[in-house]
């Protein structure tokens, strides 16, 4: 990816200023937009571990939760992904405000056995699974916890993360997770979504540890409550650009 492309394409959407690479961007309005070869792709965060990211061809909701209001002024989901079933990734009153009759699902196994209606129209990815959404792979990457006192929150094997090629552009969406060893070994990653947050997924020191082993281009702090996002940012350092959207009002 062409980080020129990134920063003239934000800038001329949304107004933001962006310091140099391995900076801190200060928080600003959605979208944030990234080129690629098939076009762009605009994230827009909503809430904690909600965003909406529009592709080439298809909208895509990640983890929807709360009011449906807060998607009122964003664009229908085709797909909805959704990284496993606590409530802050999941929400069935939420669903049924967004979703259409058009809209398909991507979840894990747990999720599927409580999307009721949505049954018929959502497929099942286990750790390691490809598949093919309208003309994108997307992968199911482990999400777990490895710290003992942890496990009990995402035990190893059942919640998903995913990585989605876009035109060759690579985004990693890491759900609830710690440092796994799957994390670290992941290549040629465009922009990740990373948590941050105890006891549930990792602290900052982890999490930057984690960016400098698998080096994404670009990587968004989400899921991080009220962790020091300026700390995480001085400690990725070089290593990869770390942007700040307002995930919290």
């Amino acid at each position: 990816m062409d980080r020129r492309k990134f920063l003239a394409t934000s800038a001329a959407l949304s107004g933001a200023t962006f310091l140099p690479f391995g900076a801190f961007a200060e928080a600003h309005s959605s979208p944030f937009s990234f080129d690629t070869d098939g076009g762009p792709i605009q994230v827009h965060p909503i809430n904690h571990a909600s965003f909406v990211m529009e592709v080439p061809g298809m909208v895509i909701y990640v983890d929807p939760v709360g009011e449906p209001s807060l998607y009122a002024d964003k664009p229908a989901p085709d797909l909805i992904l959704i990284t496993h079933h606590h409530g802050d990734h999941f929400e069935m009153a939420t669903l049924r405000g967004v979703a259409t009759a058009k809209t398909a699902f991507i979840t894990n196994q747990v999720v599927y056995d409580g999307l009721e209606e949505f049954q018929t129209r959502a497929e099942v990815m286990d750790n390691g699974d490809v598949t093919l959404a309208g003309e994108y792979d997307i992968f199911a990457i482990p999400a777990y916890n490895m710290t003992e006192d942890r496990l009990e929150y995402h035990p190893e094997g059942r919640d998903n993360g995913y990585i989605l090629d876009i035109f060759g552009t690579r985004v990693y969406i890491a759900g609830d997770t710690e440092d796994t060893p799957e994390m670290r070994a992941l290549q040629d990653i465009d922009i990740a979504f990373l948590p941050m947050n105890l006891p549930y997924t990792m602290d900052i020191d982890a999490a930057a540890d984690a960016v400098m082993a698998f080096s994404p281009t670009y990587v968004f702090p989400y899921h991080y409550g009220e962790s020091d996002i300026d700390a995480f940012t001085a400690m990725v350092g070089d290593h990869a650009n770390v942007l700040r959207g307002n995930w919290y009002g």
